[in-house]
């Protein structure tokens, strides 16, 4: 039987785009993948990561090849490692002909933690994410921990009689950190910063504890910043941090917000 070649496909991402803009980053976004972190107590954790991957585009190209982002990944096989992350930079800005390329992933983190009085353990989540950027031959890393904590109102305490008025807090903690900082310590700075740590399981002995602890350490979100700021400069491993800390306030129908961000060291 005679056969014929099929014509090529038609390449429509490499035509040409004549409109001069380049485009900062283009990619894949929400990708769901399994993915591997280096836990302190069990050497690894097993997780998944909502994943991010751009690149750069130079004006002359219409568009990328958004399935090359999901063949990289693939490589590394069914489960990421977060230690290649430097790898899939260097990959994709080949595989895409690109000069930068930027990745975020974000993933549930979990500590088992003992109850304060009972030590019954529970497991809590975290939320983490590696933002990692490829540029001109240079890696810049940065690590997030986003942490629950609760604070309790100095203010309240000073003015009411009877009691004073807490709220669940979130803190978003991110470092830049030469060599890297264990997860586990970035949660361990915030929570030792809060008027208490949150825990997934307490008995009543324990939700007694932790109530007279954060009432002996009530903190407003400037403390809460300000605290985690002081801890952050005594680490010598962090170069620079950026810190931000919201109430979800138990008695007014808004948050309150405080950031700081801080070098401690020249930017590279």
């Amino acid at each position: 039987m005679e056969t014929t070649d099929a014509p090529p496909l038609t390449d429509t991402q490499n035509q040409p785009d004549d409109r001069q803009i380049a485009i900062d980053r283009v990619g894949i976004r929400a990708l769901r993948y399994p993915m591997q972190v280096r836990d302190k107590a069990r050497a690894v954790q097993h997780t998944i990561a909502t994943a991010a991957l751009t690149v750069d585009l130079p004006h002359h190209f219409k568009g990328t090849h958004m399935s090359r982002f999901v063949e990289v990944l693939a490589e590394f096989g069914p489960e990421l490692h977060g230690d290649n992350i430097h790898t899939i930079l260097r990959e994709l800005t080949a595989r895409l002909d690109s000069e930068s390329a930027h990745v975020d992933f974000e993933f549930p983190f979990f500590l088992a933690k003992a109850a304060p009085v009972t030590a019954a353990v529970g497991m809590m989540d975290y939320t983490a994410r590696f933002s990692a950027t490829l540029e001109k031959g240079t890696v810049d890393f940065v690590v997030t921990a986003i942490v629950p904590v609760t604070t309790l109102c100095p203010c309240s305490k000073a003015i009411s009689a009877h009691g004073a008025h807490n709220q669940r807090g979130q803190v978003t903690f991110s470092i830049r950190s030469h060599p890297p900082l264990w997860i586990e310590d970035m949660i361990r700075i915030v929570e030792d910063s809060a008027s208490s740590e949150l825990y997934s399981l307490l008995k009543r002995p324990d939700e007694k504890a932790v109530t007279e602890r954060a009432y002996e350490n009530p903190v407003f979100v400037e403390d809460l910043v300000r605290n985690i700021a002081d801890r952050a400069n005594r680490t010598p491993e962090i170069a620079w941090y950026r810190i931000e800390a919201e109430n979800f306030e138990s008695i007014h129908n808004h948050n309150a917000y405080a950031l700081i961000e801080k070098w401690k060291s020249p930017a590279a």
